[in-house]
Formats: structure tokens, sequence, C-alpha cells
């Protein structure tokens, strides 16, 4: 969809997810050396981009790649995780994880439209870790993934978008019990999400958007309304793409943050054109398209 976002910007590189080893670091880098085992999340439309033998990324959003995961997880992860945070933490100004909300205080509803994709996946794992409950989840045919991670003791729901628009809303309501919606995260952001939350979202709330360009319209004048440029933590949001993804690589370690599931497309590089038509027509469903460059026909030949 970028393309269609941004306008024609000629040929370019645009894989910003990375998973592999180090071949070479920077003067001013400490952290990282030949030879570790990263992802990072590569800065949008620049030179460098992963879709090559070699790749390039700013230390402030490399990870470390725990030894317990594979690079096809460690490729699944920067950029949508990354996303997640900003969304959460950077736009809606929820509790981090390091300072999660306390058991004792007052419940936090939080809407998570689009729980079973990638974004929305590790944004329903970082409000777990956060303690935000209840968890409003919408999702498809990919419910079993969402539901992993819900917790029906504290509230926490998933509801089918595919029983249509009226359900979605009334069970969003249902879930709330009357507690104002202060919180949404939206990574949808069309095909009626929008319109629904304008019908739910309190006049004090907060909501979220994915994909730019649009002025989502229908909220109360009084709904703080963003949307999440992952882009940012190459920008203003520098510190915070550092923290987080340092913080994101304690998570894998420590087993409380997972990779959405990959599918590792076939012929490497030459199967990027399809996935990405498959992603444009919603033919993927929890699930993270992976490219192994070494698959690619004329790999390391200096083709």
């Amino acid at each position: 969809k970028r393309p269609e976002w941004s306008g024609d910007k000629g040929v370019l590189n645009q894989g910003d997810d990375i998973s592999g080893i180090v071949h070479e670091v920077g003067d001013n880098v400490v952290e990282f050396k030949k030879g570790d085992r990263v992802m990072a999340f590569h800065e949008m439309m620049t030179p460098g981009g992963s879709y090559a033998e070699y790749a390039l990324s700013w230390k402030h959003t490399t990870f470390h790649l725990p030894k317990n995961l594979s690079f096809a997880e460690g490729a699944a992860i920067p950029l949508a995780a990354l996303t997640a945070a900003v969304g959460l933490y950077a736009r809606l100004g929820l509790a981090e994880p390091w300072s999660p909300a306390s058991k004792a205080s007052s419940k936090t509803p939080l809407v998570i439209y689009g729980a079973s994709s990638s974004v929305g996946s590790y944004a329903l794992q970082l409000a777990v870790k956060s303690n935000i409950h209840p968890l409003i989840t919408i999702a498809g045919r990919a419910s079993s993934h969402v539901e992993q991670f819900l917790d029906k003791s504290k509230g926490d729901v998933l509801i089918d978008y595919r029983k249509g628009d009226e359900h979605v809303v009334s069970s969003i309501k249902s879930a709330l019990n009357g507690t104002p919606l202060l919180h949404a995260f939206d990574a949808v952001s069309e095909n009626g999400s929008v319109e629904n939350l304008t019908q739910i979202v309190d006049a004090k709330g907060k909501v979220t958007f994915v994909l730019p360009g649009k002025d989502y319209p229908g909220f109360a004048e009084s709904v703080e309304k963003s949307t999440t440029r992952v882009g940012d933590v190459h920008g203003d949001l520098k510190d915070f793409g550092f923290v987080w993804s340092r913080y994101l690589s304690k998570g894998l370690e420590e087993g409380w943050f997972k990779a959405q599931p990959q599918e590792v497309v076939p012929g490497g590089l030459g199967g990027v054109e399809q996935a990405l038509k498959n992603l444009k027509d919603g033919k993927a469903s929890a699930v993270k398209y992976v490219f192994k460059i070494e698959d690619t026909p004329g790999a390391g030949s200096g083709q």
C-alpha cells in the first residue's frame, strides 16, 4: 500500500525488517560487533533495505536476537513491534510495562481493532504486560491466535467482525459495561473500523490509527486523534526507539513477548511480489511473510 500513500518514488529497496548476522559496524557502535545475531528496523524510504544480501540499520533500532529465536522469527518483529509500542505508549499514553497499571486501580479498557494482525497482536501482548484490562479485541478468522493472550477473568473479550458492524458496536458496549472508552488502537483503520469507533470512543478519549493521509472524521471534536507512524523512531522518537528495541529483546528472551507466526515464502526475493499482492488482497491471516535471501535465484553469485 505504501506507493499508494506516498506516490511514485522511483525504484527503491523497501525491505524494512532485517534479521541476520552483523557484517560490519560503524565507528561509534559499541553494543554490537561483527558476528552478532540481530534483527533491525531499517529507516524507511532510504537506501540499504533488506531486500538484498546486505542491509543497513541504525544502532538505535537494532535488536539483539536471542539464541532461542530463529532468523525467521527475528524478521517478523522489528517494524510491527515498534509500531505497536509507538501506538500504545507514545500516542495513547498508556502505562508502560516497566511501570504497569496498578492491580488495585480502576479498569483501563482498551480496544484493539485488528488484533490478529502483526501490529495488533504485538499491541495485545504489550498491553497484557502493562496490566491493561479489559482488552476488547476485534478479529476474524484468526481468532484462536488472539484468544491465547486474553484473560477472561479480567474482562478481556474477542469480538468477531465478520458478524457485522452492529454486532461489533453492541459487543464493545457490552464489554465496557458502562465504563467510558478512553483508549482505542485501530490497527486496521479502514473497512468500517473507523466508523464503528466513532460510536464508542468517549469525548475525552484517544484513538490512534495506522494508515497515513486520512482525516478520520466522525469523532467528537474533543477526541484526541493521532496517526501511529513507526518511522518516527528514526525522527522525534529516536530515544523511544532505542529503549524499546532493547526492551523487546528482553521480552523475547524472557518469553513474555512472542513473534507473530511466520510463513517462509518460496524463492526468496522472487516471492516478494506475490506476497505483497496477498497482503493487499487480505489473504494473510495472523502470519508474517518471510523471505530467505539465500533462496533467491542467483543469490551469492554476484549476479
